[in-house]
């Protein structure tokens, strides 16, 4: 009776449905782990800090501090923003710090724990799910400190601040799935990092974070067309109560974010074990 030979090779198709499956799997069974590592991250960044969580303001009232001064002293004309200046500056810089620190969470984290990934096999999506956490937290403390400056400064209530934490949501959104793509190029090369501060420096300027869009010209056409503009004047305009002007704007960019965000994690389950693997040889 004759055998039957079977050949076994390895299956080079991406089943993108099932990876996805897999992905967020893991991310819901990781919860508990997520949770107990952001938990650690917190209590030692404030614990080993004289200022503690002050420091969670520092960038955003220091560069609105530099603008409200530029301002008032005549240095810098800037256009009508039709809110007191210090609210309008000090809503974009913080809205802009959480945007910042969504897109570094997923490399911050998972390059702190290069050490782990090597050693202990455990659900790589957990480190992801403790950036966001931690993200969380403090967009919850920044979030109290900009209701305060918006009653501080004549403002006052609007029912539109309710709604201010769900675009805060879509902030963390945005820069997780632009992180996400970052993320395996930032484990393989530093200069990646460098390059992510450096050029948000640069994009702040391209941005309606502390002065309005112009009337006219170039920085006008570049801030119509960058994707960041309407996460930071839809927030921004539902602090102060205004009508969201790009509203829809905002809800297509965020609508874009979700199968990016897909796409991300896909990445990342597919790269996280090659760049382990190429770590620990």
């Amino acid at each position: 009776m004759a055998l039957e030979t079977r050949v076994y090779q390895k299956e080079r198709t991406i089943k993108f449905g099932a990876l996805l499956k897999a992905s967020l799997g893991d991310m819901l069974r990781s919860r508990f782990l997520a949770r107990q590592l952001a938990e650690r991250d917190i209590k030692a960044q404030y614990r080993q800090s004289y200022l503690g969580i002050i420091w969670a303001f520092v960038m955003p009232i220091g560069t609105a501090l530099v603008w409200i001064f530029l301002n008032n002293s005549g240095t810098v004309r800037l256009s009508d923003t039709g809110v007191p200046y210090p609210v309008y500056a000090f809503s974009g810089t913080l809205i802009w710090s959480i945007m910042v620190a969504a897109i570094n969470s997923p490399m911050q984290n998972t390059n702190a724990a290069k050490g782990i990934l090597t050693k202990i096999n455990f659900p790589k999506e957990a480190l992801l799910l403790s950036g966001v956490y931690k993200l969380l937290f403090d967009s919850f403390i920044k979030l109290l400190l900009l209701v305060l400056f918006v009653f501080a400064f004549g403002v006052g209530f609007h029912w539109s601040l309710l709604l201010v934490p769900f675009a805060i949501l879509a902030a963390v959104l945005f820069g997780t799935t632009v992180g996400l793509f970052l993320t395996p190029l930032g484990l393989l090369y530093n200069d990646i990092g460098k390059i992510i501060t450096f050029g948000m420096q640069f994009l702040m300027y391209a941005t309606p974070v502390v002065y309005a869009i112009p009337d006219t010209g170039l920085m006008r056409t570049v801030m119509m067309y960058n994707p960041i503009t309407p996460i930071i004047l839809t927030t921004r305009d539902l602090v102060v109560g205004f009508s969201p002007e790009f509203l829809n704007y905002f809800i297509v960019v965020i609508a874009a974010c979700v199968p990016l965000l897909f796409l991300g994690l896909v990445m990342y389950r597919i790269a996280i074990p090659i760049i382990v693997e190429r770590l620990s040889a």
